[in-house]
């Protein structure tokens, strides 16, 4: 049952990391361009700030307690 949950969590980690990327690609293109609305720009880097914060949380609870 708990590797089910571990399984299931990694792959969220997964789905998460690869949105960040695209993200950041997203951001990059953006930022190269001039007329970019920078209010999205805010937006996606406000998100992507949340993936990278929601990916570091579902990391360390798969991290084995080490007292248990």
């Amino acid at each position: 049952m708990e590797d089910d949950i571990d399984n299931a969590m990694r792959a969220h980690v997964a789905e998460l990391r690869l949105e960040h990327r695209d993200l950041d690609e997203a951001i990059h293109r953006m930022a190269e361009d001039p007329r970019a609305d920078q209010l999205a720009l805010t937006r996606l880097k406000k998100r992507k700030l949340l993936l990278k914060d929601a990916i570091t949380r579902l990391e360390s609870k798969l991290i084995p307690d080490l007292d248990a």
